[in-house]
């Protein structure tokens, strides 16, 4: 089916780099059939919630945003809301129950299906529903089937930057941890060919991307025999690493166990991969991490440890944690405050633990931790994370580093610019920031023409998520360098 070319889209993400992925390949898919992006959702008449159901808030605030678009629905017959991804997928026709209004239930495994989809629930005032299959329904491989992965046409419009890109290398999860729903809504573990990814890669270098994050729910698990060869994450990186146009290489999310030395040899070796790996340990306690089945001790996530800095010693490390999980008593939140002090993380994701129906641990065991006592225990992680953090960023204070320029910092995106309507736009100093190598932030004074290159940072200053620095230029006719004041 075809659609008309004057349709208006507005989409909305929550969740993680994977739904953000989507986001961009629905986009791009629509646009092909002329759709116009809007980010004003009174102005569309194709809505669609990009949805996350890891957290519960997650899905609370998609259901919050379906009912608010209940009478517009009324004023506007032939619009079309669609809920698409995780949420989708695990909770089906329970949206349709509640949120009667809703045209579209679409799966992280029938993305490629949504322009047809839209058309034809337009055409027909019918509610359409594509999901995969269940875990338990069919076999492995009818399963994999029904969970197609959707990663062909790009839209530079949702990235994350013009120089910023997602890249998908597998998809699905095996690992089946008792608090997690993503087994069930991303399906089977499975790794895409490595020429699809390294085309992909080449392709966006030569629209400009600097910068690829490489993407998997478990991405160092990472395997695909191709013409007699197998492929592991090291591989890949090899084989993408001389790219024309690519400066940086980062991939996430890391699984402990499978964190092995030809990888971490190749985060070494390879000058263009980020030194920053994000392996969420999401607990210090091994009775808790047994019950969340983690499938590691505490002790081999230290020895894994212990390995990145053996073999990359300048290596940043972030992780999880999840407090509150059911059954963690104050002795074992106490062993996750020790985890953090021990292996001073560059930064931890704290979420409090909230049960999500079909996993093991809503199924089998009791939620019985007080939610002032999730909150407080949230709130002690975060501050000694925070503690830790700072201390760490006040050492790089005086050291110089290069920094991918990103765009304006999230300071300059609340204050807006005045500057905008002036000619000289480009040169104006705002304050930028930027990552390093090592994943760290980076806020700093520069030009907007600053944006996409690799600059060099002379570090001032931090704040325990920020460090705060100067543009280093070199003054030619006197062979020196000198320094720019950051913006305050």
């Amino acid at each position: 089916m075809t659609t008309p070319h004057n349709h208006r889209l507005f989409i909305e993400t929550v969740g993680c780099q994977m739904n953000m992925l989507d986001s961009e390949l629905v986009v791009a898919a629509l646009r092909k059939q002329g759709f116009e992006l809007t980010a004003d959702v009174d102005a569309a008449d194709t809505v669609l919630f990009n949805t996350c159901s890891v957290r519960e808030h997650a899905e609370h605030k998609i259901y919050s945003a379906l009912g608010r678009l209940k009478h517009s629905k009324k004023r506007r017959p032939q619009q079309v809301i669609g809920v698409i991804g995780c949420m989708a997928q695990k909770d089906q026709e329970l949206i349709f129950k509640r949120a009667p209004h809703v045209d579209l239930v679409v799966g992280t495994g029938q993305l490629a299906q949504i322009p047809d989809l839209i058309a034809a629930s337009r055409e027909k005032r019918e509610s359409r529903i594509a999901i995969s299959l269940d875990r338990t329904e069919a076999t492995r491989r009818e399963i994999s089937d029904s969970f197609q992965s959707f990663d062909p046409l790009r839209d530079p419009e949702m990235r994350p930057s013009p120089y910023q890109a997602f890249v998908r290398i597998m998809i699905g999860c095996d690992k089946f941890c008792t608090y997690c729903v993503v087994p069930m809504t991303r399906g089977p573990e499975q790794s895409r060919p490595p020429k699809h990814i390294l085309q992909e890669v080449r392709q966006l270098a030569n629209e400009g991307v600097k910068e690829v994050t490489l993407l998997g729910q478990t991405v160092n698990s990472y395997k695909h025999t191709e013409d007699g060869r197998l492929w592991r994450l090291s591989d890949l990186l090899a084989a993408m690493h001389d790219t024309p146009g690519l400066e940086r290489i980062k991939f996430v999310t890391n699984y402990p166990r499978d964190m092995t030395r030809d990888l971490l040899e190749a985060v070494r070796d390879l000058p263009k991969v980020a030194r920053y790996l994000h392996v969420p340990a999401q607990s210090g306690c091994d009775e808790i991490l047994k019950r969340m089945k983690r499938g590691y001790t505490i002790g081999q996530y230290r020895d894994m440890f212990g390995l990145i800095q053996e073999i990359v010693p300048d290596c940043a490390v972030s992780s999880d944690f999840i407090v509150g999980f059911c059954g963690e008593s104050e002795e074992s939140f106490q062993k996750s405050m020790d985890c953090v002090r021990e292996f001073r993380f560059k930064n931890s994701f704290i979420f409090k633990y909230s049960p999500r129906p079909g996993t093991k641990a809503d199924d089998n065991l009791p939620d019985d931790i007080p939610e002032d006592v999730k909150r407080r225990r949230n709130n002690e992680l975060l501050d000694l994370q925070n503690e830790i953090s700072e201390e760490d960023n006040a050492r790089l204070i005086g050291r110089e580093f290069e920094i991918l320029v990103e765009g304006a910092s999230k300071n300059e995106q609340k204050r807006g610019s005045a500057d905008e309507a002036a000619a000289d736009f480009q040169t104006a100093k705002i304050q930028l920031s930027g990552r390093t190598r090592c994943d760290r932030i980076v806020a700093f004074e520069g030009n907007r023409r600053l944006i996409g290159s690799l600059t060099r940072v002379h570090v001032t200053d931090c704040t325990p998520t920020t460090l705060l620095g100067m543009v280093v230029t070199q003054e030619v006719q006197h062979g020196s360098s000198s320094l720019l004041p950051i913006l305050t």
